[in-house]
């Protein structure tokens, strides 16, 4: 079928892709010197992943046609556009605050702001170990930002209205972050070492990622034969980092990336679809956590990496280069420091050993 002139073309874009279908629109028109011809120029509505699913975006765009180059905005540009109108009219208090607010937010920095889903919004609230106090200035920004992004027509819906703070108002988000699990709450963990969504508890433990970027791992940065992974993207500059694989899990990570061909993530659902933060801690870690009375959250793992680390003596430059500790690099640790993967490989090994009771 052939689309009305101006409203727009679907193409099925070339390799391998979860959504291959690309809706656009000619946005203008340039010289091509090769073909000596005016070629046409596009702007990406969406992807999809059905031809129908791609027309389907472009019927949306052309009944509500917004700006496209405004909808390509990260967060941080957002912010940046927003601050310079409303930091005129603050005090300096006010505008500390808010810049507090968005230093709590860098996972969300670089995302494309329309892509940014409630979920994504909740993860700050739920990860960011502030106070409920903190809390409501955060959710502040939140609606600021939307209310901007909404009156720009950058978005078409707003997310922050929906986010749960009330549930910490008695309580710090992460009371128990700095809490490790005992010696014998990681003995129970154990004992279900066959059920694979244990597994992932057990692989959270000993290899001190942060839940974000654990489940955010694909399968391209996994090495299994090299026995590490690379986190490509975190909250800090000291979090891109290869975390080693220890030789008991190996076994764990191997099952995961096997265990859904299709899908680019190592952590999944059932169906084969990538973990969603939200979905995970209230659907998985939770209930899983409950089954056997064990009160911990996902960074509670982190944290017990650390301490197992420090407690078996290995050195603080290995564990800062395991775990990505956010500010605790020194500048000469940074500089002159390489560390081999077999040596954080072998400093994993040192804490991650599966009781005997349970052999």
């Amino acid at each position: 079928m052939r689309l009305p002139n101006g409203y727009g073309s679907i193409v099925k874009m070339s390799g391998k892709r979860r959504r291959p279908y690309a809706a656009r629109k000619t946005v203008g028109w340039r010289y091509d010197k090769k073909t000596d011809k005016q070629v046409q120029e596009y702007a990406i509505i969406g992807y999809a992943a059905t031809k129908a699913e791609a027309l389907q975006l472009l019927a949306n765009y052309n009944n509500n046609p917004y700006d496209l180059n405004s909808s390509k905005m990260t967060f941080e540009e957002v912010y940046k556009d927003w601050s310079e109108k409303k930091f005129k009219t603050i005090s300096d208090s006010n505008v500390k605050g808010y810049k507090a607010s968005y230093n709590a937010c860098t996972v969300l920095w670089h995302k494309t702001f329309k892509d940014i889903k409630l979920n994504d919004l909740q993860m700050v609230i739920d990860t960011c170990g502030k106070n409920y106090p903190t809390l409501k200035k955060i959710k502040i920004l939140f609606n600021q930002l939307y209310d901007y992004a909404l009156k720009y027509e950058i978005v078409q819906k707003n997310y922050s209205e929906y986010v749960d703070i009330l549930q910490y108002k008695d309580r710090n988000p992460n009371k128990y972050d700095r809490n490790k699990f005992s010696n014998e709450e990681i003995e129970k963990l154990w004992t279900m070492k066959d059920d694979k969504y244990y597994q992932i508890v057990l692989m959270l433990i000993y290899n001190g990622t942060r839940i974000s970027e654990f489940l955010d791992l694909k399968k391209e940065n996994v090495h299994l034969d090299e026995q590490y992974f690379d986190v490509i993207s975190s909250k800090t500059e000291n979090g891109i980092r290869k975390v080693p694989i220890a030789d008991a899990l190996l076994p764990y990570y191997r099952a995961w990336y096997e265990s859904s061909p299709k899908c680019e993530y190592l952590l999944h659902t059932d169906d084969g679809l990538r973990f969603l933060y939200r979905n995970y801690y209230d659907s998985y870690f939770t209930p899983l956590m409950e089954q056997l009375e064990i009160d911990r959250t996902p960074h509670c793992c982190r944290h017990t990496c650390i301490s197992l680390l420090s407690e078996a003596g290995v050195q603080d430059t290995t564990i800062k280069k395991i775990v990505g500790h956010s500010g605790a690099m020194s500048m000469t640790e940074k500089v002159y420091t390489h560390l081999d993967v077999k040596v954080l490989i072998d400093a994993i090994n040192e804490i991650c050993k599966e009781p005997k009771t349970n052999k």
